[in-house]
């Protein structure tokens, strides 16, 4: 697997624009490493970028997603890429106040049991899976849209992140 992608390699595999990399890059949202002027991003990096178009086609802000992408880094002490890619699936479901990060489906089946309104769900191993696929060529590369949804506000578990 490719261990270095320069941002045309990530526009390419996430259908991201420049300028929104470019952007979460200035913003400390997804930070790559630099090789001179030009940026250099890892897997991990890429994974990172897949999962936040994915949360921003669920009406994420950047700023919640800055936030939950932190938290999961300081919960596990591991980039999101290495989190999910063992043999449990993660997913994150969210009714727009209060984010979950779960792997047991009965876990899973009882937040959507108790939820008073809709909840997104995104499978964070799917997501990995998938940017594999697209890098080694058995997939098609995705867009990266957000929805014309209001950024919602998320909280981890009964952590809050805060606004």
């Amino acid at each position: 697997m490719q261990e270095s992608f320069t941002s045309q390699d990530v526009i390419r595999l996430t259908g991201i624009t420049a300028r929104q990399l470019q952007w979460w890059d200035e913003r400390g949202i997804v930070v790559p490493a630099r090789r001179g002027h030009r940026r250099a991003y890892s897997f991990e990096d890429l994974t990172e970028v897949a999962v936040i178009c994915e949360l921003r086609s669920k009406g994420f802000s950047l700023q919640r997603m800055r936030k939950v992408v932190r938290f999961l880094q300081k919960e596990f002490s591991k980039r999101l890429a290495e989190t999910v890619s063992g043999s449990s699936s993660y997913h994150l479901l969210t009714d727009g106040r209060a984010l979950y990060l779960e792997t047991s489906p009965q876990q899973i089946v009882d937040i959507l049991k108790n939820s008073r309104q809709p909840m997104f769900a995104i499978c964070l191993s799917d997501t990995v899976r998938q940017v594999k696929a697209v890098i080694s060529g058995r997939k098609r590369p995705g867009r990266c849209r957000p929805a014309n949804v209001r950024g919602v506000v998320p909280s981890v578990g009964k952590a809050r992140l805060g606004s």
